[in-house]
């Protein structure tokens, strides 16, 4: 049985449609990454997920059971947890304590909130700085302690929103070792990138969206190789599969 479900979502705003009944599934312990063009809805269907916005139609299921019109912290409960592209950590905060919130947010685990911190931290890196605050990190290090702050509150599935964008390329393979490694430790991962190497190097299977409709679904080989994908980011007269990547990435 799946994991993570979406069935015949729909989000519409006005008479725009964001999300058109898009439909998909994913195993536990599966990583897949959400791939399409600005504005195809790839933000808009992870906040529907994760209970941020109530879709319009259709409904989400989360390990059997539908979490449809939940709330986030509702959600994070249950064992999902949502990354974001800009990171707001507690200024004012030691990356300890920012890790400990996300522990005492998630209450999922038995261990106590600042063990659990220390042990993220330690696992993405930042074990050395935790008494430090964030305004010393760099743009890295500040993505490392926005998974660090999920981590924490201990999930089943964590939902990744460009957590390599704005990195160098240092720190985009970090990054992508890294979710490599959360992936190692059991965790279903549902990621998406416009850094394509770094996602299809990381993803078992890939979603594509355009205009709002899921339009492909395969492994990054037949997702790099699919005509439809292809003309979605590059038009009609586009040139062979291999382009497609490396324009998706720049």
């Amino acid at each position: 049985m799946a994991l993570l479900e979406g069935e015949h979502l729909t989000k519409k705003f006005g008479g725009i449609v964001a999300v058109d009944d898009v439909s998909f599934s994913i195993d536990s312990g599966e990583t897949v990454g959400l791939i399409g063009p600005n504005g195809a809805g790839k933000s808009t269907l992870f906040r529907l997920i994760s209970g941020v916005q109530q879709p319009n139609e259709g409904r989400v299921v989360l390990d059997g059971e539908e979490i449809t019109g939940q709330s986030p912290h509702e959600i994070c409960q249950r064992g999902l947890v949502r990354t974001h592209q800009i990171v707001h950590p507690f200024e004012n905060l030691t990356l300890l304590e920012n890790a400990a919130v996300g522990a005492q947010f998630g209450s999922r685990g038995s261990k106590a909130s600042e063990e659990r911190a220390h042990e993220v931290l330690e696992f993405v890196g930042l074990e050395d700085m935790a008494y430090t605050t964030p305004d010393e990190l760099s743009v890295g290090a500040l993505k490392r302690l926005e998974i660090a702050r999920a981590l924490a509150t201990d999930p089943e599935v964590l939902l990744f929103d460009e957590v390599a964008g704005g990195l160098d390329t240092d720190e985009t393979e970090a990054i992508v070792d890294l979710i490599g490694d959360i992936a190692d430790r059991g965790k279903t991962v549902f990621l998406i990138d416009h850094v394509m190497r770094a996602l299809m190097s990381v993803s078992d299977r890939v979603l594509v969206l355009d205009n709002a409709s899921l339009i492909a679904t395969g492994t990054p080989e037949e997702i790099q190789n699919n005509q439809r994908v292809i003309e979605a980011y590059l038009g009609e007269n586009a040139g062979d599969a291999a382009g497609a990547a490396g324009a998706a990435g720049d």
